[in-house]
């Protein structure tokens, strides 16, 4: 002979899996209670606006005068200017 009981089959609420926490939300570091936003975020976000405008002027002049023609250009005369400075300083040191 077994002795035990008849249980219900149903589940009951001792018995059902907790819900996890609702996450509560973290407060915005880049701004105060206030809706003020701090120093770092103000000055972050103008040099990423500056930067960002200074790259855009560079490719928008890549387009007009750093063409290969014009860097070889610019590369040749600076090696023209670079050995006119050497002749002039050998002539120097001779005695010319």
């Amino acid at each position: 002979m077994v002795d035990g009981e008849i249980v219900d089959e149903t589940p009951t609420a001792a018995l059902a899996i907790p819900s996890p926490p609702l996450p509560q939300s973290l407060p915005d570091p880049d701004y105060s209670e206030g809706g003020v936003p701090s120093f770092d975020f103000v000055r972050d976000k103008i040099e990423n606006r500056y930067t960002t405008s200074l790259g855009s002027v560079d490719v928008a002049g890549l387009g007009t005068e750093n063409t290969a023609e014009a860097l070889d250009k610019k590369i040749a005369d600076r090696d023209q200017a670079a050995k006119d400075r050497l002749a002039e300083i050998r002539r120097s040191m001779r005695g010319e």
